[in-house]
């Protein structure tokens, strides 16, 4: 090939061309000159209008939308069917929250079919002219009531708490709702109706009445919603210095600069709204009086110059759209064309010396981008992908293959990437947007989106999308769509877009979703055959993926329903304590959320990730799970001698025995001829004796009250009394019974027994089933430190009715708290994964004290997180307040809390997280839940906060609310 000798360098070649370009650019730029800035000029200025137009618009949406949405929650409050003051009263909380959600609101009233009326106004700083009001007023309720054919108006002021600082009754105050414009069109419509703009009398705010009929009651509620933030957008926005700008709706000025003009005073008459004609101003009225389309920019030759004008369309305003008149004058809008000709022409000759500088400099430094190259390319060899690759160059070529390189580059970018969120992502729905992240950037795409096959309701459903408003949430999969998933979602969705879709299939083909990615209509064939290609090579992977996060989901799904399973089965082995386990667990997580949102104090750097959360889920579920090998008898006691049943009934034949006794002496001493009234004085005093007797006797079993050593030294004289048995106690017992009365001599009948007695045989022996929780017990593995009772159980009738406090024998309280010591066990048997492997130290842990006192492991402060403590107060708290336990009466919230303060002074509950527990309102929430009504009554936390406060418990900080 010949070889062709170069005759110009490069960077000759670079700066000629700049030189031609730019004289060539100056020569057009110079003829179009004058009407192509011109014609810029009014189509920015025409831009601007429109922007201003849609900006306008927008925030008479933001300020009426949220309004009329309010009123549509607000037609069904009670304040519809108040028929007294006092009951409207009571509504004054939505009201008021209605006001302060909504800046444009200034007053919200009620119309009744009576004639009364009920208003609720904002008060702004400094009063209201013409209102004589209470210093300190945020809110006044104006009320009107209908007595036959009188009227009785009555003003309420309310502080910012909504506390009444006072009333007065205004027999001035004289309105009939039903008169009015808003009230008749309301009673004519079932949705919102809207006045026309009018000026406020009250606040001389320019605005409208929104109106909206109850179904139910035909009282009508309004609110008033100012409109004059319009006003001052219009006061704000100039396109030059002499536009003039008006909102008007129908013939009406909404908004002008000018608020002066705005206002019309016609003698005597209240001030209202000018209309477009009285506001003076000619070019608006000739403006108003034209048909102009909403895009359309005019020119309007008049005496004064040339004005361009253009009307935009607002929103609706009241009954009529609104418009937005503007009129810009055209010796302002193109003052400037000839200035900015001339500069353009010196910025282009100083553009063009710079750049044939700059053009020389580049045509020397061409070998720059190459060499970049090179060292990109070297990147990828050493399979670093995160390196941006690519060149900018006038060079087509080297261009080009910079775009190669950096197109080659993303693809392995995000195709490691994928691999990456595929492997790791554990999540389902974080993995598919990941992915779909992805493939959108590859795709060059505005969105996407992955339906998943829900085989209950035979749907596909929307699982994971991006940009993807316009995609439906569900698609029924029908034999087409099933037959063929790709090519018909295709055609379901939107055609505004290109989309590549693709069909994910399980290992056994079966489908469980469809993928499908918008594609950028700039990308070429060949590129999207690529991608085409590629999306089929990951489709396995992916609906692998998919398939395994499922059966995961699937899984602990299934653990979850298991644990809530035992927990309710738990709950249902007792009637009294039927829901503790699916209470605890909701109020520990109201409290733990609490906890981990402190951003000061003592629990400001206390944080959980998403695992421990879910650990602490499943550690309260089964907080309780040794319940379940609890004795019920034992659970459920209400009676000191309960055991399968009240054994009153046993000692109250016993005492009918020793009744019948006393009458047969009666009648012994009657037929042996002794003094009869002796002997019935005798048997009355007998009787009445028994009869007190056992009072005492069952007065005991309730154990409702503290047992005092008198009463117990009663109880045990009461029980020398003797009775006879005739019959063997041997019969008809069980083997286990037996066993327990082999150690026991067989008396020859009849026997004579006390009337209460501990027998030999009450008292049952651990056996080989004595628990492992002894600190020296060999078998004790999980560090218990508990002392087991001598006996299982002590079933003696004296034994029993002699506990001081409650009905559980000592023995029957180890059987209580043993439940947690199953508790540990049991879960420490199950092969949590990592995750979970704390859920049995977790869930053992909540009778625990701070002092080292609790069970079973005598923990102490150090050793308890804060998950423990949160545990032990949920349990707690649940426990005094629960309604449904046979041995105690249902705590109110003060008596549960005022037991907690003590709890917490002993060192037992964390006093910082009590103090939270009752400054964020939880023991208040919860009482809407579960509590009856009568429980809920006032705590005074603040009280509360002082006395931990004073106990050196918490700190200032600690007290305060959450930031």
């Amino acid at each position: 090939m010949k070889r062709v000798r170069p005759w110009i360098t490069l960077q000759g070649l670079i700066a000629v061309s700049i030189v031609i370009c730019l004289l060539t650019m100056l020569a057009v730029t110079a003829f179009q000159g004058y009407r192509g800035a011109r014609a810029v000029l009014v189509a920015a200025a025409a831009d601007s209008a429109r922007q201003f137009g849609a900006l306008l618009d927008e925030r008479a949406d933001r300020l009426l939308t949220p309004s009329e949405n309010a009123l549509r929650l607000l037609v069904h409050d009670p304040l519809v069917s108040a028929r007294t003051l006092s009951d409207r009263v009571d509504r004054l909380p939505a009201l008021v929250q209605l006001l302060r959600d909504g800046t444009a609101v200034s007053a919200v009233y009620a119309g009744y079919p009576d004639g009364d009326f009920f208003l609720v106004r904002r008060v702004p700083e400094g009063g209201i002219d013409g209102y004589n009001l209470p210093e300190g007023t945020h809110f006044l309720a104006q009320s009107i009531e209908r007595d036959g054919e009188g009227l009785r108006g009555r003003w309420l002021f309310f502080d910012k708490e909504l506390h009444q600082m006072g009333s007065r009754p205004v027999p001035e105050y004289r309105y009939d709702p039903r008169t009015r414009p808003w009230y008749q069109m309301a009673q004519q419509s079932a949705e919102v109706v809207l006045t026309e703009p009018y000026l406020y009398f009250t606040t001389h705010q320019v605005g409208l009445t929104m109106a909206l009929r109850s179904q139910l009651t035909a009282t009508v509620l309004g609110l008033d919603a100012a409109v004059d933030d319009l006003a001052v957008e219009v006061k704000d926005m100039h396109l030059t210095p002499g536009t003039e700008m008006a909102i008007v709706s129908g013939n009406r000025v909404v908004a002008y600069p000018d608020v002066d003009r705005l206002i019309v005073l016609e003698g005597a008459e209240s001030p209202r709204l000018a209309t477009i004609d009285e506001l003076n101003v000619p070019v608006l009225s000739e403006l108003a009086a034209m048909r102009i389309g909403s895009s359309e920019v005019r020119r309007l030759p008049r005496e004064d110059g040339d004005w361009y004008v253009i009307s935009l369309p607002l929103s609706r305003i009241g009954e009529d759209l609104g418009r937005v008149l503007i009129a810009m004058p055209g010796r302002e809008l193109l003052s400037g064309v000839v200035n900015i000709l001339k500069h353009q022409a010196v910025w282009a000759l100083v553009l063009m010396l710079l750049l044939v500088l700059i053009g020389w400099a580049l045509g020397q430094r061409l070998g720059g981008p190459l060499k970049s190259l090179a060292d990109q390319v070297g990147y990828l060899a050493d399979m670093d992908f995160s390196q941006k690759i690519g060149v900018r160059s006038r060079i087509r070529e080297v261009s080009e293959l910079g775009q190669v390189l950096g197109r080659m580059a993303s693809a392995i970018h995000h195709f490691q990437q994928i691999s990456l969120a595929l492997s790791r992502e554990a999540r389902l729905e974080r993995m598919l947007d990941e992915v779909l992240g992805h493939l959108i950037e590859m795709a060059k795409g505005r969105g996407g989106a992955v339906f998943l096959y829900e085989e209950k309701s035979a749907e596909l459903v929307l699982a994971s999308g991006i940009n993807a408003d316009h995609y439906p949430q569900s698609i029924l999969l029908d034999e087409e769509l099933r037959s063929k998933p790709e090519r018909v979602l295709a055609t379901r969705l939107d055609r505004d877009h290109r989309y590549l879709t693709l069909a994910l299939r399980d290992r056994r083909e079966s489908l469980i979703g469809v993928l499908a990615v918008e594609v950028s209509p700039l990308l070429s064939g060949k590129a999207l055959r690529s991608l085409r290609q590629f999306l089929d090579s990951l489709s396995g992977t992916l609906a692998v993926a998919i398939e395994t996060r499922q059966l995961f989901d699937d899984q602990r799904r299934l653990m979850e329903s298991i644990i809530r399973l035992l927990a309710t089965a738990i709950d249902a082995k007792s009637p009294y304590t039927g829901g503790h386990c699916d209470r605890v667990p909701q109020l520990a997580e109201m409290l733990l959320n609490r906890a981990l949102s402190a951003e000061n104090g003592s629990l400001a750097d206390f944080s959980m990730d998403e695992d421990e959360r879910y650990a602490f889920r499943i550690a309260a579920w089964m907080h309780d799970c040794g319940k379940i090998t609890s004795p019920e008898y034992v659970v459920d006691k209400a009676t000191k001698l309960e055991t399968i049943y009240n054994r009153i009934h046993e000692i109250r034949t016993r005492f009918e025995v020793l009744w019948r006794d006393a009458e047969i002496r009666y009648w012994q001493g009657r037929a042996d001829g002794q003094d009869e009234a002796a002997l019935a004085a005798e048997l009355a005093q007998t009787h009445a004796r028994l009869q007190a007797e056992f009072a005492e006797v069952a007065k005991a079993n309730v154990g409702g009250e503290f047992m005092r050593d008198e009463d117990i030294a009663q109880l045990q004289q009461i029980a020398r009394q003797t009775w006879t048995r005739h019959f063997d106690d041997r019969l008809g017992l069980s083997q286990q019974e037996m066993r327990q009365l082999e150690a026991v001599p067989e008396l020859p009948l009849p026997v004579v027994e006390q009337l209460l007695s501990d027998k030999p045989e009450h008292k049952v022996p651990w056996g080989d089933r004595k628990p492992p929780v002894a600190s020296d017990d060999p078998r004790n593995e999980w560090g218990f430190d508990m002392e087991p009772p001598e006996y299982s159980f002590d079933l003696g009738e004296l034994h029993n009715l002699s506990i001081q406090r409650g009905t559980l024998t000592a023995e029957e309280r180890f059987k209580i708290n043993d439940h947690i010591v199953q508790t540990l066990i049991m879960l420490s048997t199950l092969p949590f994964p990592r995750a979970l492997r704390n859920v049995p130290q977790l869930a053992a842990t909540h009778h625990e004290k701070l002092d080292g006192t609790g069970y079973p492991r005598r923990l102490g402060e150090d050793q308890l997180s804060v998950q423990d403590r949160v545990l032990a107060i949920a349990d707690i708290f649940e426990a005094l307040t629960a309604a449904d336990r046979p041995y105690k009466s249902a705590k109110t919230l003060s008596e549960a809390v005022k037991i907690m303060l003590f709890m917490a002074k002993d060192r037992h509950i964390d006093p910082t997280l009590l103090a939270l527990f009752l400054r964020t309102g939880v023991h208040e929430q919860y009482g809407q839940l579960f509590l009856s009504g009568f429980q809920r009554d006032d705590v005074d936390v603040s009280e509360c906060l002082a006395q931990l406060r004073e106990w050196g418990l918490i700190s200032e900080q600690d007290s305060q609310p959450l930031a």
